[in-house]
């Protein structure tokens, strides 16, 4: 969303994003949902009714430039702080010009916090009461869920609206200004076009760098056509975006894991990639694939465990790359192979029930009894030896506390090897 028509007053020096910054809303592309007619900052323009607000979205599609866009359409003093440089001192020079604004000249004030999920609690809670009062307009811009970043006492304070990637339209759009501005003399097919496009992967100021860099790079070669191979050869394909530690980290286990759990192994090896080039430690996948073995496929087919297990092995013996192939298999293993929680199921049921039933004993005739004073006490005594029992079952027997119901936590299901389990434990109960 970040361009302008070629009129910019930015100098030539500048960078190209920052010379197609856009000047004002109209000028804006992207983020119609938002900007459209009838929507909701459309709606708060028209009305010159400005609110604290969270801006959140990927990198690249306006945020900060949003945020000065709307300072200007509502004539409101704008103070902008970068919480990644910003500290507690910082915010309260930022108060004192707020209040010096509405004092001495009478106009309202926006703070603009960029990154506002760098900061630390105390430091968001200083805006607290003064948004409170209505000294200034607070907005805050983030690429982190605020409902994890944020504090709750300034998110009630605050609307969210999320910010969406720039999509094909738009950054055809941009393109078309940028190559005006640049007065290009070269031509750009559709495909060296959609592929810059795709490295753009929805990033507004990543497109407008790329195609800066691509501008040097013919002017270099004396280029008058640009195709794909000019562009692979002039620019590195980047990274899609990921953070280790953030929201779209666990939104890719997550996709991963429900692939796999949904049977379906193309999808489950696309997001295991997607992990692996973001960086992700091949370990860490290694581990979630043993949990899904348990908590997802269990004993209907006891084999996925042991191959994830293996793979892992692997892994630590082989390292990156080789390694990786052994996790990629068992990736594949866990998606095809018969799946059934009623292992997980029963787990978590078993657990609520040895909570809740305090330290009932040991019935005596489960203990063992190694000493003669615990024979004389009777323990071990009416024991049952299942392996001296018609079929290898005690009949009847019970290995619960007496003094509890017998509970049933594990339901096997109708696939896989727990297909014959259920079988063989139906036939059991019915003796």
């Amino acid at each position: 969303m970040a361009t302008v028509h070629p009129d910019s007053a930015a100098p030539l020096t500048a960078p190209l994003a920052e010379r197609l910054r856009p000047r004002s809303l109209a000028d804006v592309v992207g983020q119609r949902h938002l900007l459209g007619d009838g929507k909701p900052l459309a709606n708060a323009i028209a009305a010159r009714a400005l609110h604290s607000m969270i801006l959140w979205g990927p990198p690249g599609v306006g945020k900060t430039t949003l945020a000065r866009l709307l300072a200007d359409a509502l004539d409101v003093e704008i103070i902008a702080l970068s919480a990644v440089m910003a500290g507690i001192k910082d915010i309260r020079d930022a108060v004192e010009r707020a209040q010096m604004s509405r004092d001495q000249f009478g106009r309202r004030t926006l703070i603009f916090v960029d990154e506002v999920h760098r900061f630390n609690k105390s430091q968001q809670d200083a805006f607290l009461p003064h948004v409170e009062s209505g000294l200034f307009t607070f907005i805050g811009a983030t690429t982190e869920n605020p409902s994890f970043e944020v504090n709750s006492a300034l998110l009630s304070r605050a609307q969210v609206y999320v910010l969406e990637a720039l999509d094909h339209d738009a950054l055809g759009i941009m393109f078309e200004r940028a190559m005006a501005m640049l007065g290009a003399i070269y031509t750009v097919d559709d495909d060296a076009r959609q592929l810059l496009i795709d490295y753009a992967d929805g990033d507004g100021r990543r497109f407008l760098n790329s195609l800066e860099q691509l501008d040097i790079a013919a002017h270099a070669k004396k280029a008058r056509s640009i195709g794909v191979d000019f562009v692979k050869g002039a620019l590195t394909r980047p990274r899609a975006r990921f953070d280790k530690g953030g929201e779209q980290f666990y939104d890719l286990i997550s996709a991963l894991h429900k692939s796999v759990r949904g049977s379906d192994p193309d999808a489950a090896l696309y997001w295991f990639c997607r992990m692996l080039e973001g960086g992700t430690d091949p370990l860490y996948l290694g581990r979630r694939m043993i949990r899904m073995a348990s908590e997802d496929i269990g004993l209907a087919d006891p084999r996925a465990l042991e191959i994830t297990l293996n793979a892992v092995a692997a892994f630590e013996r082989l390292g990156s790359p080789e390694g990786e192939l052994a996790l990629a298999e068992a990736c594949i293993f866990l998606a095809v192979s018969a799946k059934s929680n009623a292992v997980y199921t029963a787990y978590k049921k078993a657990r609520v029930a040895a909570a809740e039933s305090g330290t009932r004993p040991v019935p005596l005739r489960l203990r063992n009894a190694p000493t003669k004073l615990m024979k004389s006490l009777g323990y071990g005594e009416g024991y049952r030896y299942a392996h001296d029992e018609a079929g290898g079952f005690a009949a009847g027997e019970t290995y619960f506390p007496d003094d509890m119901k017998v509970q049933r936590f594990y339901e096997p299901v109708d696939r896989g090897l727990e297909a014959r389990i259920r079988e063989k434990l139906d036939a059991l109960r019915k003796l």
